[in-house]
């Protein structure tokens, strides 16, 4: 009896302390934190994203990069940090902000997407700066990396405790979720087992985490398109059965948007909010997770993966996230202000409105797909943080057998992801260091994107960066081979 009372005082403690961390963070500060710092980026850098649009689409080719077959490519990490990106959020999450913001919410998704596309462009760019090579030849960096090199020593404890969440809440908390969630699927659509589902699952990704980035990065490359094109395409199909219906969907985006018709309680102010909190938490920019998959690329200038990582927020968000929002609006399931159906139920059903019951199947594949493409991008920041706090081979090792379990566990018990309701505090402090560096190396980004720029402006097609010019900062030169000092004077010449 004593026991159990000190073990529900101390759960009672642990969630009094978690909930007052989310409400310090998600609950107010965070949120407008992350938008007018978007702004200000925005702003500061002369619109960035924009101005680098078309250069956005040549990552999907190839044609902005040489590609070193024994480094990740920047499509690669494009593809991985896109698996990242668009989860259950895109079918789920669009669906809540529908349901509680009105279709107003839509709009204010896709503000917060421009504005962060620039966000994302500093952060993965500030990643790359400050990139490692480590003995395997292989690079590594991020928000923890850019911290200690970029801020210097005293800021130690500042990355650490970036390292610390971003296992507790991406590696730990999210990857019992994204098992919970196939598990949760393949048992309502085709009766699977759950304790199945858990035993597969969890081979799957001990056989893909086992392979380290290069494997998850190959397995990212052929999911991925698949998973978008495919989801991308279903929605186009449904846009084409009702293109007549397509004007009023946009207007009612845009007037709720703007309070000039009231769609649920809230009016304006709820769609604004709804979308902002949505946006945010489909995209990451800013969050400080996707610049640990950007470091890994190979690519001549640090901007480059900064234009890739931009485009990665505009392919989750505007793309993907409008797709599951045309869906719904184009339906006749979703109605303003009424409750009871919302989530994924609201998708599902509306999908299955515009072209059968066959899509339900289709939408638990989709889950599936975006579930296990998360699963890979969240054990890599795990183990990326965890290589920044110790150099030790067995701590990586013990990660990828807890990972394993971590999946397991989240796929065979319903409740279990009630555990991890640390991961949404745990992910704000993050998002709060993160964004504390940004502002502080924010000066030294656009250096480097004025260095972009002003090759561009001289007529270089495809900028390279020479740590040579920036010899204040501290980069690693072998992390730059196409640096113009370290070619031979024939290829030199000819750049």
């Amino acid at each position: 009896m004593k026991h159990d009372f000190i073990e529900d005082f101390e759960m009672g403690f642990l969630d009094t302390i978690f909930g007052a961390i989310n409400d310090l963070t998600w609950g107010w500060a965070l949120i407008p934190f992350l938008v007018v710092l978007g702004v200000f980026f925005t702003a500061a850098s002369g619109f960035v994203q924009f101005r680098f649009f078309k250069r956005m689409f040549n990552v999907l080719w190839g044609s902005d990069e040489d590609n070193d077959p024994t480094k990740i490519s920047a499509r690669e990490a494009l593809f991985v940090s896109v698996g990242g990106r668009v989860g259950g959020g895109n079918i789920a999450g669009v669906a809540v902000a529908i349901t509680a913001g009105g279709p107003g919410a839509v709009f204010w998704m896709w503000v917060i997407a421009l504005i962060g596309m620039c966000t994302a462009l500093v952060e993965a760019t500030l990643a790359q700066l400050y990139k490692r090579t480590d003995e395997n030849g292989d690079y590594r960096g991020g928000p923890a990396r850019s911290i200690i090199h970029g801020l210097g020593e005293n800021y130690r404890w500042l990355a650490t405790i970036y390292a610390v969440c971003l296992i507790a809440s991406f590696a730990i908390g999210f990857n019992a979720f994204q098992g919970n969630t196939v598990a949760g699927a393949a048992l309502d659509s085709m009766q699977i087992p759950r304790l199945w589902t858990g035993i597969a699952l969890a081979a799957v990704t001990g056989l893909i985490v086992f392979g380290g980035i290069h494997r998850i990065a190959k397995t990212a490359d052929v999911i991925i398109p698949i998973m978008a094109i495919g989801y991308i395409g279903m929605a186009l199909l449904v846009i084409v059965l009702n293109i007549f219906e397509l004007p009023r969907v946009l207007w009612d985006i845009v007037a709720n948007a703007f309070g000039w018709r009231e769609a649920v309680g809230g009016g304006m102010g709820a769609a604004i909010a709804q979308g902002l909190r949505r946006g945010l938490f489909s995209n990451e920019a800013g969050l400080g997770s996707a610049p640990n998959v950007a470091a890994t690329a190979y690519v001549k200038h640090p901007v480059s993966q900064g234009i890739t990582q931009s485009f990665s927020v505009f392919i989750d968000t505007i793309l993907i996230c409008s797709c599951t929002a045309f869906v719904i609006l184009l339906a006749d399931v979703y109605t303003p202000g009424a409750e009871g159906i919302d989530g994924v139920a609201l998708t599902q059903q509306s999908m299955v409105e515009h072209v059968g019951s066959w899509a339900q199947y289709f939408l638990t594949f989709a889950i599936l797909l975006f579930a296990f493409s998360s699963i890979m991008y969240n054990y890599y920041l795990g183990e990326n943080a965890l290589t920044f706090m110790t150099q030790n081979p067995s701590a990586v090792l013990v990660l990828r057998l807890a990972i394993m379990g971590i999946v397991f566990l989240g796929a065979v018990a319903p409740g279990a992801t009630a555990v991890f309701s640390f991961s949404d505090p745990m992910m704000g402090i993050l998002a709060v260091v993160n964004l504390l560096a940004l502002m502080m190396l924010f000066p030294i980004a656009m250096r480097v994107i004025n260095d972009f720029r002003a090759q561009l402006a001289a007529g270089v097609a495809r900028p390279v960066f020479d740590p040579a010019q920036f010899p204040d900062l501290d980069t690693d030169p072998s992390a730059w081979p196409d640096a113009p000092g370290k070619r031979a004077p024939s290829e030199a010449a000819g750049a």
